[in-house]
């Protein structure tokens, strides 16, 4: 499996909303003893076993907008007749409530330009995705802004918990698949 967090790389991003899926990484890693520090695609790769299966971990460094030149290199080094179905990208999401996850086989960018990146770049939107759900109870007068800034105090707790419940969802699609995943988690 290859399991794809979209972020920024470096400090300045590194605590933002729109790095929902490096900490999501993060996370399994450091779960499942898997170093993610090999330079690999423009992309910090980490292998291991996560449910008995082969599994990478992958943090583009190539900012978000250009995420999909690392996925299509790594998907190109897979040795399988269908590496699309190896793939399962990890994004923040501005159209779902802080807190929130969706799982979904297939479907459009929805705005988010890592998404719409790695689309462009591998040429389906036939991949596996986690989407964490960022949005507040009060409206965003700069969407751009909001997702480059950091978490508030009260809203760690919350994202702590959907970190946890996010790493639950992947081990789910590695073990079971995505649609006993999404009957889980959706």
């Amino acid at each position: 499996m290859l399991i794809v967090g979209l972020g920024n790389p470096g400090k300045d991003y590194e605590s933002t909303r729109h790095n929902l899926g490096f900490m999501l990484i993060d996370k399994l890693a450091h779960d499942e003893g898997i170093n993610v520090n090999r330079r690999e695609c423009s992309a910090l790769v980490g292998r291991g076993e996560i449910e008995g299966t082969r599994t990478q971990l992958v943090k583009p460094q190539t900012f978000m907008n250009l995420s999909g030149h690392a996925v299509a290199c790594l998907l190109a080094r897979i040795d399988s007749d269908a590496p699309i179905d190896q793939l399962v990208v990890i994004s923040d999401d501005l159209a779902l409530p802080l807190g929130r996850i969706r799982i979904r086989e297939r479907g459009s960018a929805g705005g988010h330009n890592g998404l719409k990146s790695i689309i462009a770049s591998i040429g389906t939107d036939e991949f596996i995705r986690l989407r964490i759900g960022i949005t507040p109870e009060h409206p965003i007068s700069d969407a751009k802004k909001f997702v480059l800034d950091n978490f508030s105090r009260s809203e760690r707790p919350i994202v702590e918990e959907t970190i946890e419940l996010s790493a639950k969802a992947i081990r789910t699609i590695i073990r079971d698949g995505a649609l006993k995943a999404m009957s889980e988690f959706n």
